[in-house]
């Protein structure tokens, strides 16, 4: 129930993780037909071998973190390591790539996933990297991107966490604000990002 006191940005948050929901909520159901499939032949789609997920992106949840704490901790510096695994945020306007203008693709710093396009990046004047939409986004489908989005309660009001789909890296938020067509802002930490720049 919606309270009079709730601010718009709360209560369009809150709308978007409930159809999220409901596009996890069905993608299970279709996920339920491809496991089904997987054990008449012998196997497990979500089997996770080497730390790889076996499956297809769009077909499963995330495999889930494939390292340890003290394997993160190793292969991360200390601040990614605060920021993508222990859901920490860089102080604003002091990530390496705020004002990053190169053409290029995004990774995820854990796991390489291609997470955002340059193209969709934009100046949002918040302190911190800003996209309109994730890679692989068709018609505001995010089932072929490679993040996930989660309700976020953690600072005392709801907001959407987005995280790695391939290793569940915590990235930033996602807020209803953002420039048209999308409307959105991904506010995402430069920490949990790697840059790749076009190749020429």
């Amino acid at each position: 129930m919606v309270e009079l006191n709730d601010t718009v940005d709360e209560v369009l948050t809150s709308i978007d993780y409930f159809i999220q929901k409901d596009k996890l909520e069905l993608g299970k159901k279709k996920e339920r037909g491809v496991e089904a499939e997987g054990r008449k032949h012998g196997r497990d789609h979500r089997n996770n071998v080497w730390g790889r997920c076996v499956c297809s992106v769009t077909k499963c949840e995330p495999c889930g973190p494939s390292l340890t704490k003290a394997e993160w901790q190793e292969k991360l510096t200390p601040e990614q390591f605060h920021v993508t695994r222990e859901k920490g945020t860089e102080p604003p306007f002091s990530g390496i790539y705020l004002d990053n203008k190169e053409s290029g693709m995004y990774h995820c710093v854990c796991c390489d996933s291609p997470l955002f396009s340059s193209e969709k990046k934009f100046c949002s004047g918040t302190g911190w990297p800003s996209f309109s939409e994730a890679h692989g986004t068709l018609d505001s489908d995010e089932s072929n991107s490679g993040i996930l989005r989660r309700l976020d309660t953690s600072s005392g009001k709801t907001r959407t966490e987005v995280v790695c789909k391939q290793c569940e890296a915590h990235l930033g938020h996602v807020f209803p604000d953002g420039p048209a067509p999308t409307g959105q802002r991904f506010c995402i930490n430069s920490v949990a990002l790697k840059f790749k720049p076009s190749e020429h």
